[in-house]
């Protein structure tokens, strides 16, 4: 069985679906991400996306503007945006048991909800910060290359 081609800057992602990027700006970040987002889209894919939540809504009006219709994506369960309290910070901290857990608990919903794959895009900035837990999100990345492999999606 061969897997869905996945294209994420210029690049087609195999096997090996966990891709971390570095950004200098949001224009950069949307630059490199829209394109992947939108074919997941146009391929019928589920989209997950954790963001800042100071930027929520700017990245709800950029899905819009770049021809994702958000309320009726929403409303299918194609789409699902989450702040970091919602996803990485629940209850004030960093769990990397939980937020694996949760990984999980999205990529098997999606097969359930009857989506081919689906998108993960997280936005991490918040670890950036001194926030509790952060200090475990090294052995949280490790540990996600565990679980990432059982599944075909993708996750930037």
């Amino acid at each position: 069985m061969s897997l869905k081609k996945i294209r994420l800057a210029g690049s087609i992602l195999d096997l090996a679906r966990h891709v971390c990027a570095f950004f200098n700006t949001k224009e950069e970040e949307y630059r490199v991400l829209t394109p992947f987002i939108k074919e997941g889209f146009d391929e019928g894919d589920r989209a997950f996306h954790i963001v800042d939540p100071q930027h929520r809504a700017e990245h709800l009006r950029h899905l819009e503007v770049n021809g994702i219709p958000v309320a009726e994506a929403s409303g299918k369960g194609q789409l699902e945006v989450r702040s970091w309290e919602d996803a990485y910070l629940r209850d004030g901290h960093f769990d990397q048991n939980r937020m694996l857990a949760l990984i999980e608990e999205v990529l098997t919903e999606g097969k359930t909800k009857g989506f081919p794959l689906t998108r993960l895009v997280a936005n991490m900035e918040w670890a950036l910060e001194d926030r509790p837990g952060v200090n475990d999100i090294v052995e949280y990345e490790a540990r996600l290359n565990y679980v990432l492999p059982k599944y075909d999606d993708a996750v930037c």
